[in-house]
């Protein structure tokens, strides 16, 4: 098991499998709201679901939008179940704290050089935790 350690974030404790992206994130224009996929056709994760993954991205793009949609996708069981970063910005913290979604940036390791797609995750926000639970 690795451990990535940082500032505390928000949220409860989640485990899921991870969605690993070298693109920036943005929860309105890369994301097809209907679907929680990514359908921007130059992201890498094109064609990815984001429900229920631990969705791992170097940073944020984009405005204010992100906070109603977070909660939109949230709503309909189609949000991420964590949020980690390299860095962040306050559009997206708030975003992710208005729709009840963990996150996490600023770890003492780079998560999205660190963590694979499809690993296992467990994200403690509130001890500034992520352990990587299977290799």
């Amino acid at each position: 098991m690795q451990q990535l350690v940082g500032p505390i974030g928000f949220g409860e404790v989640v485990e899921a499998r991870a969605l690993v992206s070298t693109d920036a994130f943005s929860a309105r224009y890369d994301l097809d709201h209907t679907t929680g996929v990514i359908s921007r056709r130059s992201h890498d994760l094109f064609g990815e679901s984001v429900a229920g993954r631990v969705l791992v991205v170097p940073t944020a793009k984009g405005g204010t939008a992100t906070g109603w949609r977070l909660l939109d996708l949230r709503s309909r069981g189609l949000a991420p179940a964590a949020l980690l970063l390299r860095t962040t910005n306050p559009v997206l913290v708030q975003g992710a704290v208005f729709a009840g979604i963990p996150i996490m940036h600023r770890l003492d390791v780079d998560p999205v050089r660190t963590i694979r797609t499809g690993q296992l995750v467990r994200v403690v926000p509130y001890e500034g935790r992520v352990e990587a639970l299977d290799d």
